[in-house]
């Protein structure tokens, strides 16, 4: 039976000059000096090209956490546990999490996908179960995912995406030892090197940070045929890297504001835009959180991050609390008054 590939959806770039000159034309004449918005005017404009539109609306943001374990938790790369991704996302189910706490203060729809829990689930109706298997091979001993498997997770990411409403999705992650994989693919699509690209992630100590940069070392050297961004993530990534790549990928075909949470969804931005360059138009990089590796992959990607919080939690949390900014972005844009119609004198220039 031939292997099905996954189909890169058809992305459109936001390019269109003669909106953007409309948009930044209406963002000039508020009644503020020039620029004086900073970064929010930017969005502002990224948002309008978003939507195609000098009035912005937002409607039933969804936030999916995507959840899996790695087999290269068994090389001792995390201070915690492999058992703690299955407790995590029981307590996200529960609603205790931070993210549980943050989707019910901005009013998102929260769902958790099970992309590669090393446990069996039960049924919950936050829960949706797309689980490719019970957590990828150890990376430092052959492939993370067979091609097949990177293919099918691509799939479930954007078949998951197409079917929820609304015209924003944040994208959070859950799963111990995944800063390995998105260090690495760090390392090996950006070309930044394993030491640079390999933070703390739970909080290691200086000599474990350093066995798993050592082991990180001999994944890449294992792996130093896969350089193409599918090759690489399926040798290097993540079932939740993976599925969260491909909900970007559809997200941006159809048009919605994408809020990247840190580092793991970074890593997954990072991959889409390799795909697909124009998928990163939709992209709001919400924050730089304190994995070394997360400094470096967004300058990489040329991202301006909106919060800067010393972060390092996951789950989406910074995409959240970034939220009420990009609503006030839309809502400057939206409703602030322009000199002519508040009857402000402009500069005297």
């Amino acid at each position: 039976m031939p292997q099905k590939t996954f189909p890169l959806p058809a992305i459109e770039p936001t390019a269109h000059a003669a909106l953007a000159v409309r948009l930044q034309h209406k963002i000039d004449h508020k009644t503020k000096p020039l620029g004086a918005l900073g970064q929010l005017e930017h969005l502002a404009l990224q948002l309008g090209l978003i939507q195609r539109s000098e009035t912005l609306e937002f409607n039933q943001p969804q936030m999916l956490v995507f959840a899996a374990d790695h087999g290269v938790a068994s090389e001792g790369v995390s201070a915690f546990p492999q058992a703690v991704t299955v407790q995590m996302v029981a307590n996200m189910l529960a609603g205790g999490a931070a993210i549980n706490v943050l989707a019910r203060q901005h009013r998102f729809a929260l769902q958790v996908v099970d992309a590669g829990v090393a446990s069996d689930m039960l049924e919950h109706p936050q829960l949706i179960k797309r689980n490719i298997a019970h957590g990828t091979h150890n990376l430092a001993q052959g492939p993370a995912m067979t091609a097949h498997q990177a293919n099918a997770a691509l799939q479930a990411g954007s078949d998951v995406l197409a079917s929820l409403p609304g015209n924003v999705v944040a994208f959070g992650d859950m799963g111990i030892a995944n800063t390995s994989p998105a260090a690495l693919l760090l390392h090996r699509l950006a070309g930044v090197s394993i030491d640079d690209a390999t933070g703390r992630g739970t909080g290691l100590t200086d000599p474990q940070l350093a066995h798993k940069q050592g082991v990180l070392k001999r994944a890449a050297e294992l792996h130093t045929s896969a350089t193409q961004p599918l090759d690489a993530l399926a040798a290097l990534g993540g079932f939740e890297i993976a599925m969260m790549t491909g909900a970007m990928l559809q997200a941006a075909s159809e048009r919605r504001v994408i809020l990247v949470d840190g580092f793991i969804a970074g890593s997954a931005a990072l991959v889409a835009a390799a795909l697909a360059p124009a998928a990163k138009d939709y992209m709001v990089f919400c924050h730089r959180s304190a994995e070394r590796g997360h400094h470096l992959l967004l300058a990489y990607l040329q991202a301006r991050p909106l919060l800067d919080l010393d972060l390092r939690l996951g789950e989406g949390t910074g995409a959240l609390l970034a939220w009420p900014l990009v609503q006030s972005a839309a809502l400057i844009l939206n409703e602030m008054a322009s000199f002519e119609s508040a009857n402000v004198s402009g500069r005297a220039d």
